[in-house]
C-alpha cells in the first residue's frame, strides 16, 4: 500500500477546491489522504475525498493591536499542537499546503516533525502567510509565473498550475459558441461562494440604461447574497429580463461553459477555471487586498487578451452598460477572447502537482524523517 499524504487548506472554496482536486487524484493513484483545515470547512468536509478531516484552531493577523496579536498567537499555537497530534497519528509521507493563515499550524507542525512538504501558491503574487511558510517548505508549486520570488524560493519553485476539480475538467473540452447576431446572449455573474453585492447593485441599474431590444437578448444566471435575492429577482422581472438567481450553484463549471460572457471577481480559482474552460470575462478584482492578488490574477488573462478587468471604483452602471453593449455587438471579439483565455489554461495542473508530490515522497524515504510516533 502506498503511503499517506496530509493536505492542509483554509476552509474556503478557493483553498479547499484545489486541495479537493489533488485529493481525488492522489486517491486514484492509491495514496491515503487526510485533510487538516479550520472550522469554516464544515460545510465542505463531508464531500471532501479524504479518509479523515481534522479541524484545528487558526486565526489571521489583523492590525498591530497587542491584545489581538496575543489572541492570534495563542490560537495558532493551539492549532499547531492539534496539528502535531493529527500528523503523529497519520504518519504521512508528505504534507501539501494550499496557503493562507489556516495552513500555518499544520505546515509548521510538519516542519517541526521533519515531514517533507509542498506549499502551493494559487495567486499571481505570494501573500504574507505563504512567504513565511514557503521558507520551510521542501518545494513550492505555483499557479502562475511568479516574477517577484526571492532567489531562495525561486530555486525550489515549480509552476504546476492550479489543480481543477473533476467537474471542471469534465467541461474543459466544450467548444465556445459565439452569440448569434440578435440571438440570446447568456451572461453568468458570480463573485465568491455567496456572490458579490456590487454586482447585485450595479448590474440591474446598467440594464436599465440599455435599449429594450438588447435587454430582451439577455439570459442571466447570477449568484447573489441570500439577502439580495428577492430585490434582484424583482428588478429583472420588472425589466422583462430572463434571469435565474440563487445564492449558490453546485454546477458552476457547467454554467461557465454555457456562458457567452462571465462577470466575476478574479480569485485564483475563478481565473484558472475561466482559462481552462476558455470563456471571456469582465473581471472586477476584490478591492483593498494588501497584495493586490486579484488584480494581478486578472492581469494574467487581460495581458493574454482573454479578459477585461475593471476596478470596482470604476464599475458604475454607465460603464458596465457600455461594456456589455460593445461585447454583445461583437461576437468575433468574444470568440477571440475565449480562445486567448483557453491558451492560458492548465487542465493538467492536478497531474503536475500529484507528480511533484510523488517525487517528494520518493526523495524522502521514511527512514530519513524524524520520529513521529511518540
Amino acid at each position: 500500500m502506498k503511503p499517506k499524504i496530509m493536505l492542509t487548506a483554509g476552509g474556503t472554496g478557493g483553498h479547499l477546491f484545489p486541495a479537493q482536486a489533488l485529493a481525488s487524484e492522489l486517491t486514484r493513484r492509491g495514496y491515503g489522504v487526510e485533510l487538516i483545515t479550520d472550522s469554516r470547512a464544515d460545510k465542505y468536509g463531508s464531500a471532501f475525498p479524504a479518509d479523515k478531516v481534522h479541524l484545528v484552531k487558526s486565526d489571521t493577523i489583523r492590525g498591530k493591536n497587542p491584545i489581538s496579536l496575543a489572541k492570534t498567537a495563542i490560537k495558532l499555537g493551539l492549532g499547531t499542537l492539534q496539528a502535531m497530534k493529527a500528523i503523529r497519528a497519520a504518519k504521512p509521507a508528505a504534507i501539501v499546503g494550499f496557503g493562507g493563515y489556516p495552513t500555518f499550524p499544520p505546515m509548521f507542525a510538519g516542519r517541526l516533525l521533519g515531514i517533507p512538504s509542498i506549499l502551493h501558491e494559487a495567486n499571481a503574487v505570494m501573500g504574507r502567510a505563504n512567504r513565511m511558510l514557503a521558507k520551510g517548505a521542501s518545494a513550492v508549486a505555483t499557479s502562475f509565473p511568479l516574477k517577484t520570488l526571492p532567489a531562495d524560493l525561486a530555486a525550489k519553485a515549480t509552476m504546476t498550475g492550479n489543480p481543477l476539480r473533476d467537474n471542471v475538467i469534465a467541461v474543459c473540452g466544450q467548444t465556445y459558441n459565439a452569440p448569434e447576431e440578435g440571438g440570446a446572449f447568456h451572461l453568468l455573474v458570480f463573485g465568491g461562494s455567496q456572490g458579490a453585492r456590487v454586482f447585485s447593485q450595479v448590474l440591474p441599474e446598467a440594464l436599465k440604461q440599455m435599449a429594450p431590444e438588447d435587454r430582451e437578448r439577455l439570459v442571466i444566471v447570477q449568484q447573489a447574497r441570500p439577502e439580495d435575492l428577492e430585490g434582484l429577482e424583482a428588478s429583472y422581472r420588472e425589466m422583462g429580463v430572463a434571469a435565474q438567481v440563487a445564492s449558490f450553484f453546485t454546477d458552476l463549471p457547467e454554467r461557465i461553459a454555457a456562458a457567452h460572457l462571465v462577470i466575476s471577481r478574479s480569485g485564483a480559482g475563478t481565473v484558472c477555471e475561466l482559462a481552462a474552460i476558455g470563456r471571456p470575462s469582465i473581471l472586477v478584482p476584490l478591492p483593498g487586498a494588501l497584495d493586490n492578488d486579484q488584480g494581478l490574477n486578472a492581469n494574467v488573462l487581460a495581458e493574454a487578451g482573454g479578459a477585461w478587468p475593471i476596478p470596482q471604483k470604476e464599475l458604475d452602471p454607465k460603464r458596465l452598460a457600455r461594456e456589455l453593449k460593445e461585447l454583445m455587438d461583437n461576437p468575433g471579439r468574444l470568440a477571440q477572447a475565449a480562445q486567448a483565455a483557453q491558451a492560458q489554461g492548465a487542465p493538467e495542473a492536478v497531474q503536475r502537482l500529484a507528480d511533484l508530490t510523488e517525487t517528494l515522497v520518493g526523495a524522502a524515504p521514511a527512514t530519513e524523517q524524524k520520529e513521529i510516533t511518540s
